[in-house]
């Protein structure tokens, strides 16, 4: 099948951040086959689409999110993290059934292709389950089972399930799966518990993806007890001579940047999610001079409250300016880019988040004819510090359009709703 979208304008992303205006966009089953000047095209195409006064943009790449966590949106508010996590989530997460996990998937992928998010990574339990609501759904996704040494079998029996899930779904849904496994933080897994994951890894060969250095009582638990900062502890029980996948990175020395910048790791920036903790500011302007690469994610919507990565864009953007006392620090298309190109590298797809010939179709349609996109003087300013989630036309993912004007078409957004009510209540009933 191939789809032309005629006259509109190119936000490519690519490294250059180049924009074409009057261009056209040919989408070859699950691949963009052109993205370039409009044409005189002689060929037949299965589906036209007008794009006069739109622009068409790489999809949200989500680089962290537990989804299923929007089961408990505002219920555990105004906290900080350790506190909020022991008295509020931990023991309300220990009552979850997979069909919890699935609704509240469900819920998070509707909101966040509303929002014109096409790929996530997710951390989570009852895996299977995820894995079948992003099939159903038609997102696209990288998924890990969330890891930890604190249980009665040290582990043991979730890192079977993270292997099974690896085994049985990596690669699965035409390809827009991808797994790896999930240690959740230094705080939670002990040394030898992170050999096992790493023995599990040499096997697989699946990256890694875990919690990171996100607040200062992390970062004095694990000195206090290995006599070292997170970052060079993970270093020294040989976890990051794998691609990895950090979240938050939130207190970091420039020990901690430097070995970062030389193991190549991966960091996913969650500024509203920190932000709303109290857990602090990511040295991300500093991170990112070095040469890190630095996704965005939005975190589970228990702490952040919402899925919208347009709005986490402009946290990054406008974060940093603040605490830098710098308007030059975090561009536009900087926080774009993190958005999009980077957060697709983060997650180790860099197949998707630009738009170039030979990427996967995972892209957005927006419309330019609204007021507060008025005047147009840059597209990526536009996009980053005025831009909606309402603006989103149409979002396309492996070539399929999944949202049209705000519509779901793979997804019952009314079922979703009354399910994902029902199963929340049933969690919190009597806690």
């Amino acid at each position: 099948m191939k789809t032309l979208i005629k006259n509109v304008t190119v936000l490519t992303v690519n490294k250059d951040n180049e924009i074409i205006s009057n261009a056209d966009v040919v989408i070859d089953g699950q691949i963009i086959a052109y993205a370039g000047p409009k044409k005189q095209w002689q060929e037949e195409f299965s589906q036209v689409i007008e794009g006069q006064g739109n622009m068409v943009m790489p999809g949200f790449v989500n680089a962290h999110c537990h989804a299923a966590m929007t089961l408990f949106r505002s219920y555990a508010d105004d906290l900080p993290l350790m506190e909020w996590l022991e008295k509020k989530i931990f023991p309300t997460e220990s009552r979850l059934q997979g069909e919890d996990v699935y609704w509240g998937t469900m819920l998070a992928i509707a909101e966040m292709l509303k929002s014109g998010t096409t790929t996530f990574a997710d951390m989570y339990f009852f895996m299977d389950d995820v894995a079948r609501a992003v099939e159903e759904s038609g997102i696209r996704a990288v998924l890990s089972r969330g890891l930890t040494s604190t249980g009665n079998d040290g582990g043991e029996e979730g890192l079977r399930e993270n292997e099974e899930f690896v085994k049985n779904w990596h690669g699965k849904a035409d390809g827009r799966i991808t797994a790896m496994l999930g240690p959740h933080a230094p705080y939670t897994c002990s040394v030898s518990f992170l050999q096992k994951v790493l023995a599990v890894r040499e096997k697989l060969d699946v990256p890694l993806q875990i919690h990171l250095a996100e607040t200062h009582d992390e970062v004095e638990q694990i000195q206090a007890q290995y006599g070292v900062s997170p970052v060079k502890h993970l270093k020294n029980a040989g976890l990051l001579e794998s691609p990895v996948l950090a979240a938050h990175c939130v207190h970091l020395s420039t020990e901690d940047m430097e070995i970062l910048q030389e193991y190549d790791v991966r960091i996913a920036h969650n500024p509203g999610s920190n932000l709303k903790l109290g857990s602090g500011i990511a040295p991300v302007p500093e991170l990112l001079q070095r040469g890190v690469t630095v996704g965005l994610g939005t975190d589970g919507a228990a702490s952040n409250n919402n899925l919208d990565m347009l709005e986490e864009m402009r946290l990054a953007a406008l974060l940093h300016k603040g605490a830098c006392l710098d308007a030059t620090v975090i561009s536009a298309e900087e926080a774009l880019a993190m958005a999009t190109r980077e957060s697709a590298r983060a997650v180790f797809l860099p197949k998707t988040g630009m738009i170039s010939p030979g990427k996967k179709a995972d892209l957005l349609l927006i419309d330019l004819q609204k007021v507060h996109l008025t005047p147009r003087h840059n597209p990526a300013s536009l996009l980053v510090y005025a831009a909606q989630p309402s603006d989103i036309k149409m979002v396309m993912v492996d070539g399929k359009i999944l949202c049209r004007d705000g519509e779901l078409l793979t997804m019952d957004e009314e079922k979703i709703i009354y399910h994902a009510e029902k199963r929340a209540k049933h969690l919190l009933a009597g806690i």
